[in-house]
């Protein structure tokens, strides 16, 4: 479905990204990886995808807290693939504490890659998805783009930016073939998730998978964590030509979280 487009994935060498990169570029798209960790596995991420797909992947280290860098990451693509059709903006960081606990220094590094990243990427890329007549903006945003919990105040603040951002974006190119979409996972057992749980878990003095049960009741009924494939399901979704006029939506995949 997407053979010939290719996608930037930001925040894509382990969790949500990865999986949504994995999804694309099983629909034939060529993939720009960008995020840390170690190289001998960014490398083997890369060069599996190329290998069992046979499409084109490459990698970026981008630092998205830095504009200079989100711009880079979008002119790399354009430059290695010709052009940029699918920017997913999925890079998020967290810390968690209360409002007046909360080191600015943190609240300024979690606004920069949660939401101002997002801003900077999309700017670089409209013109060109705009000029070559089709594109897709999907922003990873959260439940907690829609409502809060407490003792996240960047990360709340940011995701209900992208929200925020996300329909005007839509609104400024709806008339074009470009759309731009949230869409707003619950509770994803991703790396920055597990954290969390073995930080309760040791808070609390309580097993790991307790803490887990309990992380998930307290927000999300249907007890289960949404999977990177569902997630990669639904992006491979809005790059399809049945979402073409779905734009400025904010798409929950949350076991029920918000209808509570």
């Amino acid at each position: 479905m997407l053979k010939g487009r290719s996608a930037v994935i930001t925040g894509s060498t382990s969790g949500i990204g990865a999986g949504i990169a994995r999804a694309l570029a099983a629909q034939g798209a060529d993939i720009l990886l960008n995020g840390f960790g170690a190289a001998e596995a960014i490398e083997s991420l890369r060069a599996g995808l190329a290998a069992e797909f046979g499409v084109r992947v490459l990698y970026h280290g981008a630092d998205l807290a830095r504009a200079e860098h989100c711009d880079a990451l979008v002119r790399t693509a354009e430059e290695a693939f010709g052009r940029l059709d699918i920017l997913v903006n999925n890079a998020g960081i967290q810390h968690v504490a209360r409002v007046e606990d909360f080191p600015p220094s943190r609240w300024d590094a979690v606004l920069a890659v949660n939401l101002s990243s997002v801003f900077h990427t999309t700017r670089a890329a409209l013109p060109g998805m705009r000029a070559r007549g089709w594109g897709r903006l999907i922003n990873v945003a959260s439940v907690h783009g829609l409502v809060a919990s407490a003792e996240k105040a960047a990360y709340v603040a940011a995701k209900h930016g992208v929200v925020g951002l996300t329909k005007v974006v839509a609104l400024e190119n709806a008339e074009s073939p470009v759309t731009c979409n949230a869409i707003c996972p619950g509770w994803v057992l991703t790396p920055l998730v597990e954290a969390q749980i073995a930080a309760r878990a040791a808070r609390e003095g309580i097993p790991v998978p307790q803490a887990e049960r309990e992380l998930l009741l307290e927000k999300q009924p249907s007890g289960r964590f949404t999977t990177v494939e569902q997630l990669g399901g639904l992006a491979v979704f809005l790059c399809s030509e049945a979402a073409a006029n779905i734009t400025g939506a904010t798409l929950p995949v949350d076991g029920g979280w918000l209808a509570r």
